[in-house]
């Protein structure tokens, strides 16, 4: 195998990506298919998960809502029905969670924004984890984190308290796995290009009275390449972690995000 050829994912991965019907779940799940990979995908959203599955027939989906452990256990014997198997999870799901100041946050938004960004990473990896030992494809959980997970996020703590801890997550995870060959790393996404984001300034711009253009422009100052990053961005470096050129990096939290300097 070339130096190339090792930037490249091996063939016939098997992969789940949570959420993975729409933004960048659904991005990283084309791009492993695109790849050569077996992928599997769940979500809440049934529509999205048919359009995604009519779009791709090589792609295989579940519904499913990743805060709910009964829900996380059958899209883990659909994997084991579709794929026989996991070298590879993509714990992607989550939500932007309420804004406001802390005590104008509502204990029930608080709650559920908990129980989606960070108690799913913790439902799907202990499903995972036995299948990810028995693999030898070089095998990786990736924890879809933030770059809130390194920074500061007034008016947004209950996100930022969750991608904070998926960073520890996923260090925690790197050493207990790495005696097994099992790599774990999170990708921390920045300003993402998209709906969703633009709902985040919307929110944002309605809690400072600001218009949705200041805002904008106000993101775009702290990005020192002054540019929001696109869900194929953090999907390329999904890829990435997945290849051969990538089996000795373990532990890390990687930002994609043009060097967002301050929240």
């Amino acid at each position: 195998m070339t130096l190339v050829d090792s930037l490249r994912p091996l063939p016939n991965l098997r992969v789940l990506v949570t959420a993975g019907a729409a933004g960048i779940g659904a991005a990283v799940a084309r791009a492993f298919h695109d790849a050569g990979a077996r992928v599997h995908v769940c979500d809440i959203d049934r529509s999205a998960l048919d359009r995604l599955t009519r779009e791709v027939p090589g792609i295989t989906g579940s519904m499913a809502d990743a805060s709910v452990p009964g829900d996380v256990d059958l899209v883990f014997d659909d994997v084991q029905g579709s794929l026989g198997g996991l070298d590879v999870l993509v714990n992607n799901a989550g939500i932007a969670g309420p804004t406001g100041a802390v005590e104008d946050i509502d204990a029930a938004d608080w709650t559920r924004t908990v129980e989606v960004n960070l108690n799913s990473q913790y439902y799907f990896a202990r499903r995972a984890v036995p299948m990810l030992k028995r693999s030898q494809s070089n095998p990786v959980l990736i924890a879809m984190g933030s770059v809130a997970g390194r920074l500061g996020y007034p008016l947004r703590t209950p996100y930022a308290a969750t991608k904070w801890a998926i960073v520890g997550l996923a260090k925690s995870l790197a050493i207990e796995l790495g005696p097994h060959g099992v790599r774990a790393n999170a990708i921390l996404p920045g300003t993402v290009e998209g709906e969703r984001m633009q709902s985040v300034i919307s929110a944002r711009a309605a809690s400072l009275g600001s218009s949705v253009e200041a805002v904008r422009e106000e993101y775009l100052k702290k990005i020192s390449l002054r540019r929001m990053v696109t869900v194929d961005d953090v999907a390329a470096m999904a890829l990435f972690l997945c290849s051969p050129a990538a089996r000795n990096v373990t532990g890390q939290a990687i930002s994609v995000d043009g060097n967002l300097e301050y929240l």
